[in-house]
């Protein structure tokens, strides 16, 4: 990851609030990516259900330490693998196995849910600057206009313009990496699911 992508991100995740479920047709989303406000269990894990007792496992130091370890992105996903390989064999147990997949799932959906808040307040911020864009552009518009043109004006106003323009325009670039991160989430906690699965009744 680079340093520019680290950043961006912890710029999200600083103007990130808490939301509630969005439409799935929200004209002010700014990726390309389709917004999926929730992730639901149910698509990415086909093992047991997640029980009140699944729940209270999930919050025992040995389940809770693994999905950390699980819901981290710089942890590789062979790593993970390995991981949950070596806890399935010291709790060759269903209920155990379930309860990782449960933590896990909500550690990333919150992980997730919160970037894509941040997503929606930096298009907004983007939104807002392209509006000064635009007005600037018209100030400059009537200053050359004038019968009597201010040309020290003129260039004064070009220069917030070029400035504008320029943080605009690396903003969006960021912001289409930062538009992938949900979706890199989503094939995460699908693929530390399987693996969960993949030791089900050993």
């Amino acid at each position: 990851m680079s340093r520019q992508f680290a950043a961006v991100l912890l710029a999200i995740g600083a103007l990130a609030a808490p939301a509630g479920a969005a439409s799935f047709d929200d004209p002010e989303w700014p990726c390309i990516q389709r917004k999926v406000p929730t992730l639901s269990v149910g698509q990415m894990w086909a093992g047991p259900l997640i029980t009140d007792e699944i729940t209270e496992l999930a919050r025992t130091p040995e389940v809770a330490d693994l999905a950390a370890q699980l819901a981290l992105r710089r942890v590789a996903l062979p790593e993970a693998e390995q991981m949950i390989a070596d806890f399935a064999a010291e709790h060759p147990d269903d209920q155990m196995l379930t309860a990782v997949f449960a933590k896990t799932f909500d550690l990333i959906s919150n992980e997730r849910t919160t970037i894509m808040a941040g997503i929606a307040r930096y298009a907004g911020k983007q939104a807002e600057l392209s509006d000064l864009i635009a007005s600037r552009r018209d100030e400059i518009s009537t200053l050359k206009a004038a019968e009597n043109p201010d040309y020290d004006k003129i260039e004064e106003w070009q220069d917030y313009l070029v400035w504008d323009e320029r943080i605009f325009s690396e903003r969006s670039q960021s912001l289409t990496y930062v538009c992938e991160t949900p979706v890199i989430l989503e094939q995460r906690i699908f693929a530390i699911g399987r693996a969960l699965q993949s030791h089900l009744g050993s």
